[in-house]
This record gives structure tokens, C-alpha cells and sequence, in this order.
């Protein structure tokens, strides 16, 4: 008999900034459900900082609309489809509570963090529900302390990885390793290490994806 293959592997690249992230969070959640293929399916987190040369303090969140999309009006026109997307995905963005834009290199290093010791999903989802339904600063180091309590770890070992300054070069240094593979936007899903799809996909694509991906898996057990 040949050997079924094994759990679907999807990987993740996003920015916990990104709303376009958690529209495809969202999406994403939406094709697995029921989905016989996805039966123990396992999500990994990469990073991909959006605005990695932001100072560690972060910027004011008014000011860098302007500067990145030319104004004010530009920077309205472009969050209401956003916020359209988001409605559809179920999400409710709240893009005026959002006073600083932050470095989520921090962010980043908590997540490795959290993965390293099981599902880091349900801290995404925490930081992500904070940043743009919360208004809360994610680049502040006690509000990531809080926010890794709430998702369930625990708030004083993440405190103490923060402090440690650890994980820094490795969320560089995975960066740059995307940024090989030709990642440069985000989201980006990858299943099975087969499959790539770029950006917020509706859910019949990402099952598509998954379907072709899981077609190879099935071809290599056979072989």
C-alpha cells in the first residue's frame, strides 16, 4: 500500500501591520475549515518587515500615510478598499485608533519566540486584532508582553526574550532569504513547500492551491 502523505505544511510570510495579512489570515481560516485536506494542517509564521528602516519608537501614524501615499486623500482612498475587503473577510478595521506607525521587529522576534514552542497562531491573531481593532501599539515592548499573555504564553519569559535582544539577526537573515526566493510583498502563502499564492486570495484559490499541492504530495509518496 502506498504511505498516505503527510499533514499539510502551509507557511505564512506576512507583517502584522499589513491589513491585506489579515484579510488572508482571515481567508485562509475560511479554506481549511471543513476541508478534508487540511486535517491536521500545520501554519508557520515568517516575517517580513513592511517599513524595517522605521525607527525603533515607531513614527506618527498621520505622517507616514502622507508621506507614503502623497496625502491624505490618497491615503483615505486606498483604506476604504481595504476596509471593504475587510468587511467581506468578516473584519472590522478600525484605521483611525492607529496613532504611530511601529517597527514590528520586536513583533517578529515575539513570534519566532512563541513558534519555537508550539502554534504561534494564536498570538498573530492577537497582535493583529490589537494593531487594527484596538488601536495598541505594537511596537511598545510592554504592550507585547501583554498581548502574548492574552494569547495564552507566558508574560514574563516573554518579557525576558524581548530583553535579551535574541532573535534579531535570524528574523534579518530570514528576510533576506524570502527576498531570494522572489517574496516581495506580502502576504505570500506557501503549501506543502510546493505551492506558492501572492497576496490576499478568496477561498476558493486558496483551496485550489492546496489541492495542487497536495496532488505532488500524493505523487511523491507513490514514488
Amino acid at each position: 500500500m502506498n504511505a498516505p502523505p503527510d499533514p499539510l505544511v502551509i507557511d505564512v510570510v506576512s507583517d502584522v501591520v499589513c491589513p491585506w495579512c489579515f484579510i488572508g489570515k482571515r481567508h485562509l481560516e475560511a479554506a481549511l475549515a471543513g476541508l478534508p485536506a487540511a486535517a491536521g494542517a500545520t501554519v508557520r509564521w515568517h516575517p517580513f518587515e513592511l517599513n524595517p528602516d522605521l525607527p525603533a519608537e515607531g513614527v506618527d501614524r498621520k505622517s507616514y500615510l502622507e508621506a507614503k501615499f502623497g496625502g491624505p486623500g490618497r491615503a483615505a482612498e486606498i483604506y476604504a478598499r481595504v476596509r471593504e475587503a475587510g468587511v467581506r473577510a468578516g473584519l472590522d478595521f478600525d484605521f483611525d485608533a492607529i496613532v504611530r506607525q511601529p517597527n514590528t521587529r520586536d513583533a517578529h522576534r515575539l513570534i519566532a519566540w512563541a513558534q519555537s514552542r508550539g502554534d504561534a497562531g494564536p498570538l498573530v491573531e492577537r497582535l493583529f486584532r490589537a494593531y487594527f481593532q484596538e488601536g495598541r501599539y505594537v511596537g511598545d515592548r510592554d504592550t507585547l508582553v501583554a498581548l502574548a499573555a492574552e494569547a495564552g504564553f507566558d508574560a514574563e519569559a516573554a518579557r525576558a526574550w524581548l530583553e535579551s535582544g535574541l532573535g534579531a539577526d535570524e528574523i534579518t537573515d530570514a528576510e533576506a532569504r524570502l527576498r531570494a526566493l522572489g517574496i516581495s510583498g506580502v502576504p505570500f502563502f506557501i503549501f506543502d513547500g510546493r505551492v506558492g499564492l501572492s497576496g490576499a486570495q478568496p477561498r476558493e484559490a486558496m483551496r485550489e492551491a492546496i489541492a495542487q499541492a497536495r496532488a505532488a504530495a500524493t505523487g511523491s509518496a507513490r514514488g
